[in-house]
C-alpha cells in the first residue's frame, strides 16, 4: 500500500512546530525567571535572574555600619543563595525538554556531559579595571580641566 508523503510531511511539520513552541515556552519560563532572598541580618536584598546574574542589589541603611569585607560577603553569600534557587527553578524549567539521559544542571552550568577532567580546573578571574570616579561639576563652579598651566615663551 502506498504512503502519502504529504501526509508525512505534514505530521512531520506539525511536530516541528509543536516543538519550537514548547522550546519557545521553556524560554519564556527561563528569561522570566528572578529569584530575590533577603540576608538574614535583613541589611542586603538580592535579585538575580535565570543564570545567577545580580540583576538588583538593595542595602538597608544599616547595612553601611559594617566593614565593608563584611558587607561583601553578606552580598555574596546572599547572592550565592539566590543563585542556588534560581539554578533550581531553570533545571526544573528545562527538564520536561531535554532527553532522559541529559542532566539539566549540568547544561545549564556548560558541562552537559563532560567530565571534570575534560573541563580541566576552574581558571581564576581577571581582574577589575579600577573605576576613575568622576565628581560632576554644576554650572556655577569654574572648570579648569582643559586649561593649560604652563605657557611657552614665558620665563
Amino acid at each position: 500500500m502506498p504512503t502519502n508523503h504529504r501526509d508525512e510531511v505534514a505530521q512531520l511539520m506539525a511536530d516541528y512546530r509543536r516543538g519550537r513552541e514548547q522550546l519557545a515556552s521553556v524560554q519564556r519560563s527561563l528569561l522570566s525567571i528572578a529569584e530575590s532572598v533577603t540576608s538574614q541580618d535583613g541589611l542586603v536584598t538580592v535579585t538575580v535572574d535565570s543564570a545567577g546574574t545580580l540583576t538588583a542589589l538593595k542595602l538597608a541603611d544599616d547595612a553601611y555600619r559594617l566593614r565593608p569585607a563584611d558587607l561583601a560577603e553578606v552580598i555574596l553569600r546572599t547572592t550565592r543563595t539566590a543563585a542556588s534557587r534560581a539554578a533550581e527553578r531553570a533545571r526544573k524549567a528545562l527538564a520536561p525538554v531535554l532527553p532522559a539521559d541529559i542532566d539539566p544542571a549540568a547544561l545549564l552550568t556548560g558541562r552537559a556531559d563532560l567530565t571534570g577532567d575534560e573541563i580541566g580546573p576552574p581558571t581564576p578571574p581577571l581582574p577589575m579595571p579600577a573605576i576613575r570616579r568622576q565628581r560632576a561639576v554644576t554650572d556655577d563652579e569654574d572648570t579648569y580641566e582643559d586649561a593649560t598651566w604652563m605657557h611657552r615663551g614665558r620665563k
